[in-house]
C-alpha cells in the first residue's frame, strides 16, 4: 500500500470540501483578483453563477468518489485524473486574472495531490487490478 498515494487522495478530497463547504462565503486570502467569496471569484474569472455551482458539484463529487476510492480502488484514478484536470483549470484561471503565484498555492496543492493519487492509484499496484 501505498501511503502516499492515500495521503494525497484523501487531503485533496478533504481540501475541496473545505473550500466548497466551509469557505464558500469567505475571504480566504487566495480568491482570485479582488474576489471576497467564491461568487466573486468567478465573476472576477469572467463565468457565471451557473458555472460556478457545475465545477463545484464536479469537484465535490469527484473529491467524493475519490474517498469512495478507498473502499472501491478502481474509482480511484478516474476520480482523481478528473478532478486534476479541474484543477489546472483552476490553476489557469489565477493566470487569466494575473494574480501573484501565492494566490494560486492552494489550487496547485489540490492539483498536486490529485495528480499524484491518479499516478499513484491511492497506493493499488498493477498485480491488485
Amino acid at each position: 500500500m501505498n501511503i502516499i498515494g492515500k495521503i494525497a487522495q484523501i487531503g485533496s478530497s478533504l481540501w475541496i470540501f473545505n473550500v466548497w463547504f466551509h469557505r464558500f462565503d469567505k475571504d480566504t486570502g487566495y480568491r482570485g483578483g479582488d474576489a471576497k467569496n467564491m461568487r466573486e471569484e468567478f465573476e472576477e474569472y469572467g463565468l457565471s453563477e451557473t458555472t460556478m455551482y457545475a465545477v463545484g458539484a464536479a469537484k465535490v463529487s469527484l473529491a467524493s468518489m475519490m474517498l469512495v476510492g478507498l473502499f472501491v480502488p478502481k474509482v480511484t484514478r478516474p476520480a482523481s485524473a478528473g478532478l486534476a484536470a479541474l484543477m489546472l483549470g483552476a490553476i489557469g484561471m489565477h493566470f487569466k486574472v494575473k494574480d501573484p503565484v501565492k494566490r494560486a498555492i492552494p489550487a496547485i496543492s489540490v492539483f498536486t495531490g490529485a495528480a499524484l493519487s491518479a499516478i499513484l492509484d491511492g497506493g493499488r499496484s498493477s498485480h491488485d487490478q
